[in-house]
């Protein structure tokens, strides 16, 4: 076991909320290298190979320097974990070729309510009716922004919704680490295992970046790294409960890195949608606050 950081409710509102700015960014970088804007196209396979090898590179100065204590990992968990989060960030980052950055966002906001969902079977979690009502406001968010008609709809929507599946299946394996393994542990192994898988896929698709390319690659890796350690961080540093709405600061970030970039400025099925994703997922934090305190 390892010792638990001090309660610091400002701090981790800090950390998290500098976290979203850096997971805004890297989803950024992954739409200009999914397009055409820095040469042509990469696959979002190679866009994931480079997020996990320069993480880890990122990781592993830090680890020289800091020296963190380290304990015997859980390899199924590691294992479970690194295999959802890699094909969940895959998809996430090949929806934003596709769609508007803040339409992306939102909808993977989705994995609370699936990571809710599988708890059911796989955590034997007791679901209530208020976290079912914020399972269904959040879910007919997500079918706003799908825009369900012939003249509307956006399929690469649906790989924005499997990517929010796929790390809510994440979520359950990162609850049974939690408090098994320090955060620093937790990001290299996390880091590693998703580079093993990364390259083995990325040999199908790869195709030789452009320099720019490579410095958005580059820049992907750092910025996640920098991204996990603020958010472990400041999860150990308070309540999931307080700091999860801030977390949706990402969706800020995004809509204005798109339109900064890109011009892209959200329509009113973008707003209502994501607005009705936030609402769903603002119940559900607001009643887990309420049984935690009960």
């Amino acid at each position: 076991m390892f010792e638990p950081k001090h309660h610091n409710p400002p701090l981790a509102a800090a950390l998290i909320f500098v976290a979203t700015a850096f997971i805004a960014a890297t989803t950024l970088l992954a739409k200009a290298l999914g397009t055409d804007a820095l040469g042509p196209p990469l696959h979002a396979m190679q866009i994931s190979h480079g997020r996990f090898l320069f993480a880890l590179l990122a990781i592993l100065l830090a680890v020289a320097i800091l020296r963190p204590r380290l304990v015997r990992p859980h390899w199924g968990l590691h294992i479970g974990r690194t295999s959802f989060g890699w094909a969940g960030v895959t998809l996430m980052f090949a929806s934003v070729a596709f769609i508007p950055m803040a339409d992306a966002t939102a909808i993977s906001f989705l994995n609370p309510v699936f990571g809710m969902v599988l708890a059911i079977p796989l955590l034997q979690e007791r679901v209530g009716l208020w976290r079912w009502l914020a399972a269904a406001v959040a879910l007919t968010g997500a079918l706003i922004l799908l825009r369900p008609t012939p003249a509307s709809f956006q399929p690469a929507a649906l790989l924005a919704l499997a990517a929010a599946a796929l790390i809510g299946m994440e979520l359950i394996f990162i609850k049974k680490l939690s408090g098994r393994e320090p955060p620093m542990q937790i990001l290299l192994i996390n880091n590693s295992m998703g580079l093993v898988i990364a390259t083995i896929a990325v040999s199908f698709v790869f195709q030789m970046p452009t320099p720019q390319q490579w410095a958005a690659l580059v820049g992907i890796g750092v910025l996640m790294a920098c991204a996990q350690a603020c958010f472990v961080n400041g999860m150990a540093r308070a309540d999931a409960s307080f700091v999860a709405p801030i977390s949706y600061a990402t969706l800020i970030f995004a809509a204005l890195y798109d339109f900064a970039v890109f011009d892209v400025i959200p329509d009113w099925i973008s707003l209502v949608g994501s607005a009705t994703i936030l609402a769903g997922g603002l119940i559900l934090v607001w009643r887990e606050a309420v049984q935690r305190h009960a």
